[in-house]
């Protein structure tokens, strides 16, 4: 296989894994209010919102380190044991306990952080100028089909129930692990590339590649992913992008767990408020798989650049708000167990909660393929601090819409989006420009998003 080849399969791979892995994961975040719900009148007395907001905040937290982890045992490791302990979350679902779903939020919150700084490093690994583009588009798609697959057995198995019962909660869960456990496997998959640094190495560490094994280069590897970080978290290009990749995770936080939460609590969709969860995902994933292919796999064939994209994200999303609130209750996030008989500008339409499912994955695509995009042109020479930034604060800032999401009523959590959501365009719009003026620069023809 040509080396061109090779990195397309390890990109290939990478999406695959990641696809089962989230489908479980994703599936999970989806339908854990609404089970835990469910639970509440037992011994279990944990909130799928708090257990959200502490995965975040500790992935946040962890986005400081994680960097000078993957330095140390490399990508490929580093995303296998993350994988594992992604698989134990789920099955904490399988016989809940309050301690162990709070310590298991905290493990995954680190895994999450080593898990996304290495698929970054091992993205950029695998690309170049003109294929990042391209490559973010093919990881992103296969990605989001994880929504599809698991959404679309909820669906399917939860059709008409108004209660979720014992039998049916363990039967997903040991389902939802299992397939996590697939995209864990697969990661052995990846081919290591012969010729490409370890996060936070300069040229001069070609020189010592026969000691690379030894203890004290790899802390010497660590120590400069660390500082390495730090150093690029100041950077002009780096605080404009932090605003746009909060707008991201105050969105992850409201169609990952929100959206799914007020569709399942508003009564008058009968019957099938429950299964209409998992047909959302369906809808989410189905928009983010359409922007990742349209956006990533034909980015060669654009030659204005990302900001088309990323206007063209923002706008759907606005359109996605503004029906939302026109069709869901204002209390829906925060409805008990019995569900919420109010209503908001409109009689509540199954139709119009499926376009807003649709138009906030497609927007959600296009904002993560270009923010993929333009870290890996950015900061192809130190991918690990540069990914590691990004979910930092991506992370922290739904950590803190979870937290929110448990008193907040709907109206002020779509307008905290559309303030962030409206500044983090303009900032993106800034570091794209430059970016631009930098290729122009160097002479290159500006073509490839």
């Amino acid at each position: 296989m040509s080396p061109e080849g090779k990195k397309l399969f390890n990109i290939i791979i990478l999406g695959v894994s990641f696809m089962f892995i989230f489908t479980a994961f994703q599936s999970c975040g989806n339908i854990a209010q609404t089970v835990i719900t469910n639970l509440n009148n037992t011994d279990f007395h944990g909130s799928g919102y708090t257990s959200m907001s502490i995965i975040y905040g500790v992935l946040s937290a962890s986005n400081l380190i994680s960097p000078s982890l993957v330095a140390i045992v490399g990508p490929q490791f580093s995303m296998v044991v993350s994988g594992v302990f992604y698989s134990l979350y789920i099955a904490v679902f399988i016989q809940p306990a309050t301690w162990a779903f709070y310590t298991a939020s905290v493990l995954i919150g680190i895994a999450a952080a080593v898990l996304w700084t290495a698929q970054g490093n091992c993205l950029t690994e695998n690309s170049d100028e003109n294929t990042i583009g391209r490559n973010s588009g093919i990881f992103w798609a296969l990605l989001q089909f994880s929504l599809i697959f698991g959404n679309l057995y909820i669906y399917l198995a939860w059709q008409g129930k108004t209660h979720i019962s014992e039998s049916d909660r363990r039967t997903v869960f040991i389902a939802l692990t299992v397939i996590s456990l697939v995209g864990t496997v697969l990661f052995f998959l990846i081919r290591k590339q012969e010729d490409t640094k370890a996060p936070g190495d300069d040229d001069s560490t070609n020189e010592i590649l026969g000691e690379s094994s030894s203890a004290r280069n790899k802390m010497m590897r660590a120590v400069a992913a660390f500082k390495k970080s730090i150093t690029l978290s100041f950077t002009k290009e780096m605080l404009l992008l932090s605003v746009t990749t909060a707008y991201t995770g105050l969105v992850l936080t409201f169609f990952s767990g929100v959206y799914g939460t007020c569709i399942g609590a508003v009564n008058r969709f009968g019957s099938e408020e429950k299964s209409l969860i998992g047909l959302s995902g369906i809808f989410i994933g189905v928009g983010e798989i359409l922007g990742g292919g349209i956006f990533g796999l034909l980015s060669k064939k654009s030659r204005s650049g990302r900001n088309p994209v990323v206007m063209l994200g923002i706008l759907v999303h606005f359109i996605a708000f503004y029906l939302i609130f026109f069709n869901m209750p204002n209390d829906a996030p925060i409805a008990p167990m019995e569900g919420t008989d109010q209503v908001a500008y409109m009689i509540p339409s199954k139709e119009v909660a499926m376009l807003c499912s649709f138009l906030l994955g497609l927007g959600d695509s296009c904002f993560n393929t270009q923010l993929l995009s333009i870290l890996g042109f950015l900061y192809s020479d130190d991918s690990a601090p540069a990914f590691a930034i990004f979910k930092f604060v991506q992370s922290i800032c739904a950590a803190v819409a979870y937290f929110y999401s448990n008193y907040f009523l709907l109206q002020w959590q779509l307008l905290i989006m559309v303030l962030v959501g409206f500044f983090g365009t303009i900032t993106f719009f800034t570091v794209e420009w430059r970016a631009a003026a930098a290729l122009a620069a160097r002479g290159s023809d500006y073509s490839s998003i």
